[in-house]
Order: C-alpha cells, then sequence, then structure tokens
C-alpha cells in the first residue's frame, strides 16, 4: 500500500531527510587515501546519533554497520570494515537516518584523490540520471516515467543499469510501496500523487548490469568487475512538482 504524508509528515520527515543528508556530505569528506569504510562508517554513525537520530541501516535485516560503503566494483551494500581506501578509488556510501518517526534515505559516489577519466565520467552520468528521474517525478505522471528517464539517460553513454535492485517508496518504513526501478516504460507504474515520498537512486555500472551477492549476504558486486556508482535522493511529490527532501542545507528546528 502506498502511502500519502500530509503536510505535518513532510515536515517531520524533512528533519531526518536533512540529518542523512549532511551525515552522508560528513561520510563524503572522509572520503580519502589511507582512511578506512570503519572509520567513515563512525564519522557517519557518531553524527547521527549526536543529533538524537538512529542509523536507519544499523540493524536492518541484521546489517551490521549505520553506513553502506561501497568501493569500485562494489555496487551497493558493502560493509565497513578494515580496508582502506586507496588513490583513484570510487565510494559509494548509502545513509539513512530515523528521526521523528520517519526515514531519511541517500547515496552519492565519491572519488579519493584523483580518479581515472573513466570513473569520472561514470560518476557524472549516474549523478546526472538521477536528476533527469526526479524531472519526471511529477504529480500524474507514473512511475515507469521516473524509470525510463534514467534507463534512457544512463544507456545514450553507454552505460548499465542495474536491475536487481531498485527505488522505493520511504516514509515510516526505510522501504515502501511503491518500487521505482532504474527502467521502465513512460507510462506505466502507479501514478504519482501529491503526498508521495520516493528514494530514487540510480545504480549504474561501466559494464553489464548483472550483479552478484558475495557470501556474506549483503555485498553486491558487478559480474564483470568494472566500476559502479550510486546517487540517491529522498524526494517528495507535491502539487508544485519534486522536491528535494535530502537536501544537506536544510533547516533543522
Amino acid at each position: 500500500m502506498i502511502s500519502i504524508k500530509s503536510s505535518r509528515d513532510l515536515s517531520l520527515m524533512r528533519e531526518a531527510c536533512v540529518i542523512s543528508a549532511r551525515a552522508l556530505k560528513l561520510g563524503g569528506e572522509a572520503v580519502q587515501p589511507g582512511v578506512s569504510t570503519a572509520e567513515i562508517d563512525r564519522i557517519i554513525r557518531q553524527y547521527i546519533e549526536s543529533m538524537g537520530a538512529k542509523p536507519s541501516f544499523l540493524g536492518y535485516s541484521g546489517y551490521p554497520a549505520s553506513a553502506c560503503i561501497s568501493v569500485n566494483d562494489v555496487v551497493i551494500h558493502g560493509i565497513p570494515g578494515n580496508r582502506k581506501i586507496r588513490e583513484g578509488d570510487i565510494v559509494s556510501i548509502d545513509v539513512g537516518a530515523f528521526y521523528n518517526g520517519f526515514h531519511g534515505d541517500n547515496a552519492a559516489t565519491f572519488g579519493a584523490g584523483k580518479v581515472s577519466d573513466e570513473a569520472q565520467a561514470l560518476m557524472d552520468a549516474t549523478r546526472e540520471s538521477l536528476y533527469e528521474g526526479i524531472k519526471m517525478a511529477v504529480a500524474g505522471n507514473r512511475v515507469g516515467d521516473i524509470g525510463a528517464a534514467v534507463q534512457r539517460y544512463v544507456e545514450m553513454r553507454g552505460y548499465s543499469v542495474v536491475r536487481q535492485f531498485v527505488g522505493h517508496g520511504v516514509g515510516t518504513n526505510l522501504h515502501e510501496d511503491p518500487s521505482v526501478p532504474n527502467f521502465g516504460t513512460p507510462g506505466r507504474g502507479p501514478k504519482l500523487l501529491p503526498g508521495m515520498t520516493l528514494a530514487i537512486e540510480p545504480m549504474v555500472n561501466a559494464g553489464t548490469h548483472e550483479v552478484s551477492i558475495l557470501g556474506d549476504g549483503w555485498t553486491t558486486v558487478t559480474k564483470d568487475g568494472r566500476l559502479s556508482a550510486h546517487f540517491e535522493h529522498t524526494i517528495a511529490i507535491t502539487p508544485d512538482g519534486p522536491v528535494i527532501m535530502t537536501d544537506p542545507d536544510g533547516k533543522l528546528r
């Protein structure tokens, strides 16, 4: 069932989203050669908890950390640990915070030091595809319009969108209806209505769209070992168009 948020709900949820966005920003600033993924996770958790919020991912279905930190060919759900970031790595960080009874969810891919032209082009295309999808998150459109816009932008540049994992509704639960694929057919899927809140999150691979899940049950890698990037915002459908909720410059009470 798709949840429709009231204006009060959106006001409360926006604060969870701002905390999530600021935590992501801090995590991104920590992406430097020599820093471990566990240290980045510690910084993120410390900030979220200092704001009186809870890390959305910690303990979710048994997930053992506060953030998903995925390096190079790791698409999503990389578990933070002793791995140290190296010059030229690309590091995807996915962060959620639970506050005021609502979740905020966002992600971005950051370069460590100087990255290759290939890596930078992939990151740029993935980030840009997110905004192409957001442009279509207009009341009266359908979920398929979002996915089709992302897919078209990505595939025109020679990349592929991951199909095994998709975006989703978000609110009082971290994952809610509807599913928001990064591929699809315009005019298909649930209709977008004011008060819907969605996590739109293109996961884009330099090569094949196929992925494999490693033995820990979480870490998801590209099947061909090539790079992957991931960007995500939580957005609200409003009568005046889509509003990005996960804005680090947003206000907190």
